[in-house]
């Protein structure tokens, strides 16, 4: 066995991001940049009004003293002209400042008779202009490589006004669960000695999530035969395999075998945690191969610490950004560790972390309020509540 921090070197070092593509801003939400996106030009590209109001030459303006109207600027339709001394232009927020204009006083000071407009004394002190490129100048760099474009990075990439964005392609993920036990949820009520098939729904949404594409989930018994085939017919069509169960030492455990006719080559096989220690990586045939354990509980685990920051490598992310532990205070007390690093599931609340009372790893309904991940070393004695602890999210961020 190798530790949790062994095992993720391994594989930072060992991933290769896919081959990067062009795609439109409108199909690149949730997508990795595989390139910086450069601002076309600066933002406000020119000084704009922060204010409904009036655009004045502050130098040539009075309290009281009438200035004559001259048009109106609005957003997308600025005005053309020139504003000199004793006038004025409307003007909306948003709207260009016109030339020789300096200063937006609000509306709530105007007074208008026809064409004249009057300012009350006390319109300052705000000027209530953005300067041009106060927001960001023309050739800046809003977005680095290797930044997921969620919401608010959509908002700066479309700023940029870039039409189309290069990005690295999307994982392939192949979901396969093993066990002659496993069956179809809706189905399995109907065999006395069969589960439903939990674990590849959980890794799918989670593939999803973290920008893969599942091309195919399925299920196979524990026949070597079949599995050797299956197997052929993922790493063929996929850049992932997944595979959960038959992770043990059992005589019909075959996630690994199946995968030896493909020249599957071990990254690492065990790690020194709890829940997930038969964990492991490979490569066959140059797809990697992820085999989780078949127990809910512990596949989900390190679907987190593993596949994820997989996914995000293949993307361009490195992996320690799918691992941002963070010190938060103990809501509860937390029992001693064992002999091997322990990952506590928790949830969380107004007073901090609290470790969920189920931790068996075939848990499943315990599941849904397991939110946060506890890491705790080997021979950690029991923590006070209050105590600060590392902890990662099920839900990387953005």
């Amino acid at each position: 066995m190798i530790t949790l921090d062994a095992a993720l070197a391994l594989l930072a070092d060992a991933v290769t991001p896919l081959a990067r593509e062009e795609v439109a801003i409108h199909a690149a939400a949730g997508r990795v940049l595989a390139a910086p996106v450069i601002a076309r030009s600066a933002s406000p590209r020119s000084a704009v009004a922060a204010m409904d109001g009036y655009a004045v030459s502050a130098a040539t303006t009075v309290p009281d003293a009438p200035l004559r109207l001259i048009g109106e600027s609005r957003a997308g339709a600025r005005f053309a002209g020139c504003v000199g001394a004793g006038e004025a232009v409307r003007i909306f927020t948003g709207a260009p400042m016109p030339d020789g204009a300096d200063r937006c006083i609000m509306q709530e000071y105007a007074t208008r008779d026809g064409d004249l407009v009057r300012f009350a004394p006390g319109y300052g002190p705000g000027w209530h202009v953005r300067a041009a490129g106060s927001d960001f100048e023309a050739e800046s760099e809003l977005l680095a490589a290797g930044t997921r474009l969620g919401p608010r990075a959509m908002v700066a990439a479309a700023a940029a006004d870039r039409a189309m964005l290069s990005v690295h392609a999307r994982p392939r993920v192949a979901i396969l669960g093993t066990g002659d036990e496993l069956a179809p949820p809706g189905s399995a009520w109907q065999r006395s000695d069969a589960i439903p098939d939990s674990v590849t729904h959980g890794i799918a949404a989670m593939v999803e999530q973290a920008g893969g594409e599942v091309v195919t989930r399925s299920t196979g018994g524990d026949d070597l035969n079949m599995l050797e085939a299956l197997a052929a017919t993922l790493v063929a069509g996929a850049d992932v395999v997944v595979v959960t169960g038959g992770a043990s030492v059992g005589e019909r455990d075959f996630a690994r075998p199946m995968f030896a006719p493909h020249g599957l080559d071990l990254l690492f096989a065990k790690v020194a945690i709890k829940p997930g220690k038969p964990v492991w990586i490979g490569r066959a045939r140059g797809t990697w191969v992820v085999g989780l354990p078949g127990n809910p509980g512990s596949a989900m685990v390190t679907a987190r610490l593993f596949l994820l920051p997989l996914l995000a490598a293949l993307q361009g992310q490195a992996v320690a950004q799918l691992l941002r532990w963070r010190h938060l205070p103990l809501a509860a007390p937390l029992g001693a560790t064992g002999s091997r690093e322990t990952l506590v599931r928790a949830c969380w609340d107004d007073a901090g972390l609290r470790p969920i009372a189920m931790q068996d790893s075939g848990a499943q309904h315990a599941l849904v309020e397991a939110g946060w991940l506890i890491r705790c070393p080997a021979g950690q004695p029991a923590l006070p509540c209050g105590q600060a602890v590392a902890a990662l999210s099920f839900t990387p961020d953005a």
